[in-house]
């Protein structure tokens, strides 16, 4: 049996709590790998510009490339339409064989919020579940998800990792604001932002 961890989000872009978040859970479970799932067409961030999927895809190859366990699938990108757990699950569930145990990574915040997602009963079927500490979040209540989703209590795996005080929102403003980012992403991420004029309102300098 081979334990994968999961990592899907948006990645706009990636940042230091991501990192910090997958590498907590691969030493914690001790997982042969971790796949960074970027979203292609993410439905809860439906409506907001998102910068183009290859240069999200970029900043992550280069963000991972020191952690030899981490690997970036493009799975959701090559996959039309609205990206959702449950089919990514499914298809890494198909492809890469049935002696493959998948764990999911999120936020205690996220996590509280899975009822809220697309067939969240099938996404208990199809992984673990383990949640990171971010900033300010709160365990989740799982007596109250366990109403909501039966058999997700024994799913669970809560993370007692350091929370990094970095999100993408914030990374974005940063620049458009010309403050510095030095430590909330990795160097070469910071770089390639610089370099092709991401997050600024007017484009490339």
């Amino acid at each position: 049996m081979m334990d994968i961890g999961v990592l899907g989000g948006t990645f706009d872009p990636v940042h230091a709590g991501h990192l910090a978040i997958a590498e907590a859970a691969r030493e914690r479970l001790n997982l042969a790998q971790v796949l960074f799932v970027p979203a292609g067409v993410p439905w809860l961030k439906w409506g907001r510009d998102i910068t183009p999927a290859e240069q999200r895809v970029e900043m992550l190859e280069l963000a991972v490339a020191p952690y030899p366990a981490f690997r970036v699938s493009r799975i959701e990108l090559e996959r039309p339409g609205h990206s959702y757990t449950t089919d990514t699950l499914e298809q890494l569930k198909c492809e890469l064989g049935g002696d493959v145990e998948l764990y999911f990574i999120l936020g205690e915040d996220a996590l509280s919020e899975l009822p809220l997602w697309h067939q969240p009963q099938r996404i208990v079927e199809l992984c673990h579940l383990v949640a990171a500490r971010r900033p300010g979040s709160r365990p989740p209540d799982l007596k109250s998800l366990e109403g909501v989703l039966p058999g997700v209590s024994s799913r669970v795996i809560i993370l007692d990792n350091e929370p990094v005080d970095a999100s993408s929102s914030g990374i974005r403003e940063r620049v458009d604001g010309g403050l510095p980012i030095d430590g909330l992403v990795p160097d070469a991420v910071a770089r390639y932002i610089d370099e092709h004029g991401l997050y600024r309102k007017g484009g490339v300098n």
